[in-house]
């Protein structure tokens, strides 16, 4: 795993050095969108709703507004905040883990010790361990001040980040006024008793993700697929019929961006050479893709029909 945030784990007078790993990943089958009747990618541009104009992430700024007036800022002035440069974990107290409400939990990181020796690190969990508390703590991650926990997780420290108590929505509902008779509690905790148990997370499957995997498998066997090169479709960043509307997908924009930096004017004229020969690849295979999709179609209608 490759860390994505390292500093060090301080209260009192002691610091831990820590790196900082994501703790959890998504199973979930990834999805693009593609058109329904030729399969091409569909693509998003970030177009100007003053100008009109496509616009490079070099020249897009961040901005609030509140309702009747938008403030600008430019990255010059976010990196100016004091909690850009702060790579401390900060310990402000020692709390039971029972006062965590598990509304305020969010994401989970795992911390490795760094240096030549970990003792600190290992005296920091086992006195966790040992006293049953939980560490809040606070933080600085991809430029914005977070509040957090850490507990223990195996031979590991786990840092969980917390939401401020400001995130939580008032709410203007509940149950109604209502008598619960004892036989009625009585009843229920027999029901809770019947379907007691250890918690296995292993027990429990996504079957949808499942069924989901299933069903690609499945058209990719039977030949139900199209070439993925051919969803990309030709170069149309110079549109068609001379009309103003410009369509540039993002790696187009990425070596754009790249050769006006880099100046390199030379080179224009051969990547222009390249790109209409991978067009006409792209062509070739989309046209070879199509008479496979039709083959197979042909295949499977004949498979029903006998």
């Amino acid at each position: 795993m490759r860390a994505i945030w390292s500093g060090e784990i301080t209260f009192g007078l002691v610091n831990v050095p820590v790196k900082l790993y994501g703790a959890t990943r998504s199973h979930d089958l990834s999805f693009h969108q593609v058109h329904d009747e030729d399969q091409g990618r569909i693509r998003y541009q970030r177009t100007c709703e003053v100008c009109g104009r496509e616009i490079d992430y070099e020249h897009i700024d961040k901005a609030y507004d509140d309702g009747d007036k938008t403030v600008v800022l430019t990255d010059e002035e976010l990196a100016d905040l004091p909690a850009e440069d702060n790579d401390e974990i900060d310990v402000v107290q020692f709390v039971p883990g029972d006062q965590v409400d598990p509304i305020l939990l969010g994401t989970s990181y795992f911390l490795e010790p760094v240096g030549r020796s970990s003792k600190a690190y290992v005296l920091l969990r086992r006195t966790l361990e040992d006293t049953e508390r939980t560490a809040v703590v606070t933080f600085t991650l991809r430029s914005k001040t977070r509040l957090g926990v850490l507990r223990v997780h195996e031979d590991l420290l786990a840092l969980q980040t917390l939401r401020w108590p400001a995130d939580l929505k008032d709410v203007d509902f509940g149950p109604s006024r209502t008598t619960i008779s004892a036989k009625e509690r009585k009843m229920s905790a027999a029901l809770v008793e019947q379907f007691s148990g250890d918690f296995d997370p292993e027990q429990f499957t996504d079957e949808y993700q499942e069924q989901l995997r299933e069903l690609v498998d499945a058209k990719l066997e039977e030949g139900d697929s199209v070439d993925t090169e051919a969803t990309f479709g030709k170069d149309t960043s110079k549109g068609e019929g001379g009309g103003d509307g410009k369509v540039i997908s993002l790696m187009d924009a990425l070596e754009r961006s790249v050769q006006k930096r880099r100046g390199a004017t030379e080179r224009k004229g051969s990547a222009t050479t390249k790109k209409s020969s991978t067009t006409k690849k792209s062509s070739s295979r989309k046209k070879s893709s199509s008479r496979k999709k039709g083959s197979s179609t042909t295949s499977r209608s004949s498979k029903r029909s006998g």
